[in-house]
């Protein structure tokens, strides 16, 4: 049910930001008197599940759900229509209009994303507000990963500052230190200040790594799940877990590397009920599971929970959309780093789907789709052939030398741009696949 969830989800998501990217190079066109032949969502190949002509215009769905388009007369696209590009232009054609015209029309789309995705962060900031729990009330620091630990942190360190500049929010110090480059973590350890240096070469194992960083908070589990070994084992809720294989267990950390390893085979656990001592044998599964739930950050930490007036969110939400485009082209950047082997990173349709929830939360789903918006807009406008990216490239040629390129050139170009795009496709999707395999 929680797959199912997350499809219908991204698809949903999908659905929205194509049809109104596609929407912009449409009203754009239609603006300067272009025709505009077909307006799809998804991808046509052989047939339709739905279609209907009004006025001079094709609308449509497609079955195959890699993106959407609009055939635009007299313009070398997706269509390959080289049967139209053969006759003479005709007044309502792309190929007829101003070459300023014709950028318009093609930045048509990304612009759409772009203010789509400031119109959903301010909406989103008005509606939810923002809440985040401030480092300073993180009273058991942070529990790390092998990664920050050959780093020479330790599991209750606090990080106060990167690179001087003061740790406003928990989340974003794996970002700063991976994407923004920070090399000098200030850290409170038992009372004592100390600086650790990131050594070169970490980029590429802090990307892999699934949740480098995280609040530390104390063990307790607030549910058993039906079935599991923790339950047949005869644990109880309000119980308390006292140790683990006789390892003392305080927080989760300490819970977690107790039973790391340990699959297929039962732990002593040390349990206080009551004011009874008991020793129980708890099966861990296959999967490394001991069949509880545990307490969150947020059973412990209270949030600060900011509110908005409309007009406060305005600004809030443009700075948070800016922000994020920001960040996206800075890791942008690290793809064509072979020393960080951010490519390895790259997903497909199976690692975007993931980031939306398991259940149907409308502030996360509109979180979510307005960054999938502005990595939309900045993938399409990569001076890549066959992406909008590319025709406002040879667009911005035509406009600086005062020529044209010819047809041939941008049907060869597009063919160039449609393999890379392909290629990419199959080669992220495959990493998806790889991925689950070793997980």
């Amino acid at each position: 049910m929680d797959i199912l969830i997350r499809i219908a989800q991204f698809l949903l998501s999908l659905s929205i930001l194509i049809v109104l990217h596609e929407l912009g190079h449409f009203t754009l066109a239609r603006v300067f008197k272009v025709r505009v032949e077909k307006f799809y969502l998804f991808f046509d190949a052989g047939f339709s599940l739905f279609r209907k002509k009004i006025g001079e215009t094709q609308y449509g769905i497609g079955w195959l759900p890699l993106g959407g388009y609009v055939k635009i007369s007299g313009m070398i696209d997706e269509s390959m229509d080289r049967e139209q590009m053969k006759k003479p232009p005709q007044p309502w054609e792309f190929r007829s209009k101003k070459a300023w015209q014709r950028l318009l029309i093609m930045l048509g789309g990304v612009i759409v994303n772009f203010l789509l995705a400031l119109l959903i962060y301010i909406l989103v900031f008005f509606r939810w507000g923002e809440s985040y729990i401030p480092p300073d009330r993180l009273e058991y620091g942070y529990m790390f990963d092998s990664t920050f630990i050959d780093m020479g942190l330790r599991n209750g360190d606090k990080i106060l500052a990167l690179d001087g500049k003061k740790v406003e929010r928990w989340e974003e110090i794996h970002h700063d230190i991976v994407v923004d480059g920070a090399t000098r973590l200030q850290v409170e350890r038992e009372g004592h200040l100390l600086d650790i240096t990131v050594p070169e070469g970490m980029t590429a194992r802090l990307l892999k790594a699934r949740i480098p960083i995280y609040p530390r908070i104390p063990f307790e589990f607030v549910e058993l799940t039906k079935g599991g070994g923790a339950e047949k084992a005869g644990l109880q809720l309000g119980d308390s877990i006292l140790a683990i294989n006789g390892n003392p267990i305080i927080y989760y950390d300490q819970f977690k590397d107790a039973i790391r390893g340990w699959n297929n085979r039962a732990v002593d656990v040390t349990v206080l009920r009551g004011s009874d001592t008991l020793n129980l044998a708890v099966a861990i599964s296959e999967e490394g599971m001991f069949g509880i739930a545990a307490k969150t950050v947020y059973n412990y930490f209270e949030p600060v929970v900011v509110r908005y007036s409309l007009f406060q969110s305005i600004p809030a939400g443009i700075h948070h959309g800016i922000k994020i485009s920001r960040s996206y082209l800075k890791q942008l950047k690290l793809l064509f780093k072979p020393e960080t082997k951010a490519y390895e990173e790259l997903g497909g349709f199976i690692k975007i789907g993931s980031i939306f929830q398991p259940i149907w939360d409308w502030q996360n789903f509109w979180n979510m789709t307005a960054f999938l918006s502005i990595i939309l807009a900045i993938m399409n406008i990569l001076p890549i052939p066959a992406l909008d990216g590319g025709h406002v490239m040879f667009l911005l040629f035509e406009m600086i030398t005062g020529r044209k390129p010819g047809d041939k050139f941008l049907e060869y170009a597009q063919i160039v741009g449609m393999v890379l795009l392909l290629s990419l496709l199959l080669y992220a999707n495959l990493n998806d696949i790889i991925g689950l395999f070793n997980k």
